[in-house]
């Protein structure tokens, strides 16, 4: 490709992120770097989990980017009555008008969107929450012997409550591995926090204007995967991610005493195609040890499985990761 054909599609792709944040300003104060995970998991073509206490405009979030973007956009709540096909749809009896003739129809269910909302996700029990699992790993579903296609592009956004364990069902690690990102959500500092309060207890605010449809988005997704990568943060992202199995050689001591299970390579894709969307939205061609550190957290806090001693110590996996990339040091 030519010097000013790349060129002009790295400044549509600028602009188009630009617009994106400052319209979700518009709705969510503060959370830059809630949003720039979001944005990311996006234009990598990955699913997001986002887990935070209630009250964290969660919701709200995820709403305004389907606002933003010219998608289409279901919210399925997930309840512990909810059942698979609730979610994928079913085939349902129809009767001719004019034959008196009946057949069957497969209805599609909130799953045939672009951009799924799948809020409270861990209060449905396992038998619905694996209706999710081949439609986010294979963008289709399977419906009485008969797989359907889902829309391109197909994300599936969830939150989920950390506090709340009654009635709840945690999510398994197959499932929890198709997330690119488990972003947390914090409270926001005193400053936000006003502005939330003058915001939300006066009149009606401004709302977020549409910036970006689905062809855009899908050329904004091409643009990320050409990216070139080159070995060096390669093999710095394939020992980071060995580096969480207890059971590798070189695995160091605070994985071996805190972690009982470690990352698998979905986390190194992750980590790359993250590695290469960060560096795009920083005007940068070339991905390194600094876009990958900055997303390990994210990454690889849903794929590690913590021991007894890591909950008995008061460790979580956010200290384990930090202390994985204080021991890389750039390499």
């Amino acid at each position: 490709m030519s010097a000013p054909a790349l060129e002009k599609r790295l400044e549509r792709f600028a602009r188009a992120a630009e617009g994106i944040r400052r319209e979700l300003a518009k709705a969510v104060v503060g959370q830059e770097d809630v949003v720039e995970q979001l944005l990311i998991a996006l234009f990598a073509r990955g699913h997001c989990l986002l887990v935070g206490v209630p009250g964290l405009a969660k919701t709200l979030l995820v709403s305004s980017l389907a606002s933003i973007l010219d998608l289409q956009f279901k919210r399925i709540q997930f309840t512990p009555d909810l059942m698979p096909s609730d979610i994928t749809g079913t085939d349902i009896l129809q009767e001719d008008a004019g034959t008196r003739q009946r057949a069957f129809t497969f209805a599609p269910g909130p799953l045939f969107a672009n951009l799924v909302l799948a809020d409270e996700i861990n209060r449905t029990p396992p038998k619905t929450q694996s209706a999710l699992l081949q439609a986010m790993q294979e963008h289709r579903v399977t419906v009485l012997g008969r797989t359907y296609p889902l829309p391109d592009p197909f994300f599936v956004l969830a939150t989920q409550n950390p506090i709340e364990q009654e009635g709840t069902y945690p999510l398994p690690e197959a499932q929890l591995d198709r997330f690119l990102f488990q972003v947390n959500m914090g409270y926001p500092s005193a400053e936000e926090e006003t502005d939330v309060l003058r915001r939300t207890t006066g009149g009606a605010g401004e709302s977020p204007a549409k910036t970006v449809n689905a062809a855009d988005l899908l050329e904004f997704q091409s643009l990320v995967r050409e990216v070139p990568v080159a070995d060096t943060p390669l093999a710095s992202v394939v020992r980071l991610v060995r580096s969480t199995r207890p059971d590798d050689p070189k695995a160091p001591e605070v994985v071996k005493s805190y972690v009982t299970w470690g990352a698998g390579p979905r986390a190194g894709q992750a980590l790359i195609l993250g590695a290469k969307v960060r560096c795009l939205l920083r005007g940068r061609l070339t991905v390194s040890w600094e876009d990958v550190a900055a997303l390990a957290a994210p990454v690889l806090r849903h794929r590690l499985l913590l021991s007894y001693r890591a909950e008995a110590e008061g460790v979580r996996v956010d200290d384990v990761v930090r202390r994985l990339l204080d021991g890389a040091g750039g390499e």
